[in-house]
């Protein structure tokens, strides 16, 4: 004869989720897939339990749930029954539901698209390494660590960011003047909210990254864009401009999107710029570490000899973006005023995360990961060139740039880059139309095509043979 429990499926000792929501999903599956009928009793909490070995309180608490929620109903001295009108379409929503709470990872992303733009090589981080440091960090908390966080990062953080800065970049800082974001828009907000005011003309690069004119928009600030050569920012226009700027964010290192670098006397002029008319140079160096023709350029910061330099850096394109923590560098005479505006505007990234991050630091892991990336970004960038060149011919040519994460190709024909980079993504490959970056009308033509998870030139003849076939099916540039 059949037991009550062998109705259901059994129950996991081993799993993560409580023995009360086993029951709870066994029973609502039976009765959605006609295993228990309408108004068919079920067994006796403490029948059940005694055949499954568990206290009675556990089969109570899963029958509870299960009548909360109107699966069961109650009848007295005629026991605890299936309800009513309990359709079969409880299976569909079960299995659902179910197989969301049993992933085996509470994250649900999408994968990762072929170029995508921003994302380092994941496949060549050691995670091995960062798992055992959190666990580290995690077995060393303490009850303080529990409390609120500070405002303005950990100290073993931005203390290693510091030495960092100093041995790699050419940046003399202290710790103090370190303060620890949540990437580079909190960054700039920090920034804009500490220095700046609404109706300020802000000078920007075009083409230029994105989210700082959007951004810098958003907070009330006028973005006045400048032009870009392959010298990088052309600082004559910043200094011949008619309008009276407070502020201009650059990316000398890498400009973003072109990755030219600023050339030494235009260095050199926007330092003469910003002493002479008091106003503030913001430095984003997102990835100035991944030079590959020669060691990496000194920060612009590393020139600065008045103060008008604010330095900011990330974690996401060095590291992998999920860990969103960036870092602001501010000249100390304003390490006071950032103090009193952050406590308002900073973001308050988790501490065991800044704790991970300055073991890894601290430890020598991250000077050598720089390393071995470095070296893999320059095989993946010459592969990936070499295997697009192959397959594309003549129908392109690929910038020669000194650093970067990403490729520009640029079309021989009269191809919209916008409409090819909606088909391309259209098909799952990723692209950014080059055109989109500029706020001038004359807008120069390209894709920007992430290299660094492109693992080898024959992956990259395979995108490139994706992308033939939709060349001739892209639309020209009126």
């Amino acid at each position: 004869m059949t037991s009550s429990a062998q109705r259901f499926s059994p129950l996991d000792p081993a799993s993560t989720e409580p023995i009360y929501r086993q029951i709870y999903w066994r029973v609502r599956t039976a009765i959605g897939e006609g295993v228990l009928s309408p108004g068919e009793r079920v067994p006796a909490a403490r029948a059940l339990a005694k055949e499954l070995g568990l206290a009675r309180g556990t089969v109570d608490s899963a029958y509870a749930l299960l009548t909360a929620e109107g699966y069961l109903q109650t009848r007295g001295q005629a026991g605890t029954v299936v309800s009513a009108g309990v359709a079969s379409q409880v299976l569909k929503a079960s299995q659902q539901v179910r197989a969301a709470y049993e992933s085996p990872s509470v994250r649900d992303r999408p994968p990762l698209l072929p170029f995508q733009m921003a994302v380092p090589a994941l496949d060549a981080f050691p995670r091995k390494i960062w798992a055992q440091i959190g666990a580290r960090c995690v077995r060393a908390t303490r009850l303080q660590d529990m409390a609120h966080p500070t405002a303005y990062g950990l100290e073993s953080l931005r203390t290693a960011i510091a030495g960092y800065l100093h041995m790699s970049r050419g940046i003399d800082c202290t710790s103090a003047q370190v303060f620890v974001t949540a990437g580079y828009r909190n960054t700039l907000t920090l920034i804009a909210q500490a220095l700046l005011t609404p109706g300020d003309k802000v000078f920007v690069e075009d083409p230029g990254y994105l989210p700082t004119r959007q951004l810098l928009g958003h907070l009330g600030m006028q973005p006045v864009p400048i032009a870009v050569d392959g010298d990088g920012l052309i600082v004559a226009q910043v200094v011949s401009a008619p309008l009276m700027a407070r502020a201009a964010v650059v990316t000398p290192a890498h400009q973003s999107p072109l990755c030219v670098s600023l050339s030494l006397p235009r260095r050199l002029a926007l330092l003469d710029w910003a002493r002479e008319h008091d106003a503030w140079i913001v430095e984003d160096d997102y990835d100035g570490e991944y030079r590959y023709v020669s060691r990496p350029l000194p920060a612009l910061k590393s020139l600065d000899r008045h103060a008008r330099v604010l330095y900011a850096g990330t974690f996401s394109k060095v590291l992998f973006p999920g860990i969103r923590i960036g870092y602001l560098v501010v000249p100390a005479a304003l390490v006071e005023r950032f103090e009193q505006v952050g406590q308002l505007f900073l973001g308050h990234c988790p501490e065991l995360t800044q704790a991970i991050v300055a073991t890894f630091l601290t430890e020598g892991h991250f000077a050598r990961h720089i390393l071995r990336m470095r070296k893999l970004y320059a095989e993946r960038r010459e592969a990936t060139a070499r295997g697009l060149q192959s397959v594309l011919g003549e129908q392109i040519r690929i910038d020669a740039q000194p650093g970067g994460m990403h490729l520009i190709l640029r079309f021989n024909g009269d191809q919209s880059d916008i409409a090819l980079a909606e088909r391309l993504r259209q098909a799952g490959i990723y692209a950014e139309a080059l055109s989109e970056w500029s706020i001038a009308s004359t807008r120069a033509q390209g894709l920007l095509l992430g290299f660094a998870n492109i693992e080898s030139q024959a992956a990259a003849e395979q995108l490139g043979e994706r992308i033939l076939a939709l060349l001739s099916q892209t639309p020209s540039e009126p």
